[in-house]
């Protein structure tokens, strides 16, 4: 006879939330890698055009 038992009940939605916290944790990780990584972009493509901006200004 089986029965119900509140420490078990505890236990498998403390484990749920662990699972789901890691997926969460993974996912932000690599939105934020993404998001620097399109910053660094951006701002290599600013220096550059700054960089031939002065190339050209002192030609």
């Amino acid at each position: 006879m089986s029965s119900f038992h509140i420490g078990d009940a505890l236990f498998q939605i403390f484990s749920f939330g662990v699972l789901i916290l890691i997926i969460i944790l993974i996912l932000s990780l690599f939105r934020s890698f993404s998001k620097r990584r399109n910053q660094l972009d951006s701002i290599e493509k600013k220096i550059d055009l700054i960089n031939e901006q002065i190339k050209n200004d002192n030609d």
